[in-house]
């Protein structure tokens, strides 16, 4: 990449150098782009991450990053190519970040190529599968776009191993071991029902790299080979979640099985 000779403008400045196609992102939506991001500053040109080299897109949950960023990205469609300059105030701040090595004077300049946007309604797409019949799993119930799924957990033992059920079978390509997937999940609790986290009430898509480690085995497990589109639940044991030690973070108990309903919206 280029720059200018000289200082960096003080002001926010964003190009869409290639339209794409589709629905434009929003607040609230989850972007994933492949990208290149710089510090640039009086002194320096200096590239501090690139997804290219990675072999992995990005994800941007706008509304969750940088201001200069959710503003970059807004409007965004699946096939743009956006370039961004974005000062301090509409980037770290005077205080910078020291953890990606950012300045409180640096710009920071990005090139974003969208690769996809997934709306903070986003739901799955697919065949849905006959109701459930096993007494000993949980039932889901539907709920409205954009609402966290009703989940009613049987009052019986927990399975001691993981179960999986596709509840919506996707039309999309199979989930591989190492892709970004771009998904909607709400976590319950086996012993009341109640959700303790979501991606609804977090107020957008997440995002994880999945089957390598960087989740929990249950999900690792039960999710690679499902297909993009689809609704799944799974009920993972303790052993597959967060162990013994539990995650205090969530009130998750190291003796809590867990129930999940995870909507696969995309894989990257």
């Amino acid at each position: 990449m280029e720059f200018p000779e000289g200082e960096p403008g003080d002001s926010l400045a964003v190009e869409t150098v290639k339209e794409g196609e589709g629905a434009a992102a929003r607040k609230g939506d989850l972007v994933v782009a492949d990208y290149v991001g710089y510090r640039w500053s009086k002194s320096e040109r200096k590239l501090l991450a690139s997804s290219y080299s990675k072999g992995q897109p990005g994800a941007f949950p706008t509304g969750q990053l940088v201001p200069g960023l959710t503003k970059a990205l807004e409007g965004a469609r699946p096939g743009s190519r956006v370039v961004a300059r974005i000062p301090p105030e509409d980037g770290f701040g005077e205080k910078g970040d020291p953890k990606h090595q950012v300045g409180g004077d640096d710009t920071l300049v990005y090139v974003l190529d969208v690769r996809a946007v997934y709306a903070r309604t986003a739901g799955p797409r697919g065949d849905r599968q006959a109701p459930l019949d096993d007494p000993g799993l949980p039932k889901v119930a539907d709920a409205s776009a954009g609402q966290v799924p009703r989940v009613t957990v049987p009052r019986a033992a927990a399975p001691k191993r993981l179960q999986v059920r596709t509840l919506v079978r996707g039309g999309g390509p199979a989930v591989k071991k190492g892709q970004l997937l771009a998904l909607q999940y709400a976590g319950y609790f086996w012993r009341d029902g109640k959700a303790f986290n979501s991606s609804w009430s977090e107020g957008h898509p997440a995002a994880v790299t999945i089957g390598t480690g960087q989740v929990m085995k249950g999900w690792d497990q039960g999710l690679v080979g499902q297909r993009v589109g689809s609704r799944v639940l799974l009920v993972v044991p303790p052993s597959l979640g967060y162990g013994e030690k539990g995650l205090a973070q969530f009130g998750i108990k190291g003796s809590d099985t867990l129930v999940f309903v995870v909507d696969l919206l995309g894989a990257h």
